[in-house]
């Protein structure tokens, strides 16, 4: 199927210097933010809308499967890596512009970087994403949030292909904002730019609430290693953090995978971590919970790639 697709491919692109930009066996775990995970077939970053449209396009004729990945920081990419194509929404979808309180930025922009650009231009609430390592759209898809604070709160509008790969719109409640879902999940649509809708406020105050929650989670989060941000969704009247350090697992450690002992809602790479290391922490951490307290933790982190043939304890991550 692999060379199936680059044959379809050179006939779709006959620009040598087009079809280079489509790179093999690149290592999946240079563009996550765990640092694991082996390599995807083939990865691709497209310069625009037109661009990512038309190699979709040649993928749907030939059945190539395809994962969208953004910053690559709510995902676990299994060891054999990704089979297909992976396409980053990288830096040529990054761009951020101002239309008087509205913020519009790309797919691929950071939330570091928007809430930095929003304090700039005196627009408040942002503050809260300018901790969350991801990028607009998988934020969006995820309703990304962070101290009681979501994207559903500030979206109101955004971009996506549909199904024929044709650009649409979807605004306000049409979005379907839910605790870490909205109306993308589980879709088939990719987000291409989203608008924000913000209100002025004085750039002292913007800051001065960054600087706050940035010495918050310093205090609180390990940082200063690699992960994905918190491992586990909130259940319902529980946090998922003390839940787990209630039921001593802070501080398990599998390989050099580790659920931390700064906050247990965090699984970290100490280093050198595989992907099966941290999927088989998962479930080591889970089943505890379940065990001690009967309250079952779902991920808030995606398992992507080839896991085939990974089996632990007939643990599949997929199954969490």
């Amino acid at each position: 199927m692999l060379t199936t697709f680059q044959t379809e491919l050179a006939k779709h692109w006959s620009e040598a210097d087009k079809r280079a930009r489509v790179l093999a066996m690149e290592p999946m775990a240079e563009h996550t933010t765990f640092r694991v995970g082996g390599p995807a077939d083939l990865f691709f970053e497209p310069e625009n809308v037109s661009d990512l449209a038309d190699i979709l396009a040649v993928a749907r004729t030939v059945n190539f499967p395809v994962t969208i990945l953004g910053n690559g920081s709510n995902v676990v990419v299994a060891d054999l890596g990704i089979r297909g194509l992976v396409i980053s929404l990288g830096d040529a979808f990054s761009d951020i512009t101002r239309a008087g309180n509205l913020l519009i930025a790309k797919a691929g922009a950071k939330l570091s970087r928007i809430a930095a650009v929003a304090a700039l231009e005196g627009l408040g609430g942002l503050a809260f994403a300018s901790g969350i390592p991801g990028t607009v759209g998988g934020a969006v898809m995820m309703n990304a949030g962070a101290y009681d604070r979501c994207m559903a709160e500030v979206v109101c509008e955004s971009r996506f292909l549909d199904n024929d790969l044709i650009e649409a719109i979807v605004t306000g409640e049409a979005h379907h904002f839910d605790y870490r879902t909205s109306c993308y999940k589980g879709t088939a649509r990719i987000i291409t730019e989203t608008t924000f809708r913000l209100k002025p406020q004085a750039q002292t105050e913007i800051y001065a609430e960054m600087a706050d929650l940035a010495a918050r989670r310093r205090t609180s989060q390990p940082l200063e290693f690699p992960s994905a941000g918190s491992a586990f969704k909130r259940p319902a009247g529980y946090y998922a953090g003390k839940l787990i350090a209630d039921s001593g697992m802070k501080g398990y450690r599998i390989g050099g995978a580790e659920v931390s002992e700064k906050h247990a809602g965090f699984i970290i790479n100490r280093g050198l971590a595989t992907a099966s290391d941290v999927a088989l922490l998962f479930y080591r951490v889970r089943e505890a919970v379940k065990a001690q307290f009967g309250v079952q933790l779902e991920p808030e982190v995606r398992f992507i790639g080839d896991w085939d043939g990974w089996q632990e304890a007939e643990v599949i991550p997929w199954r969490f």
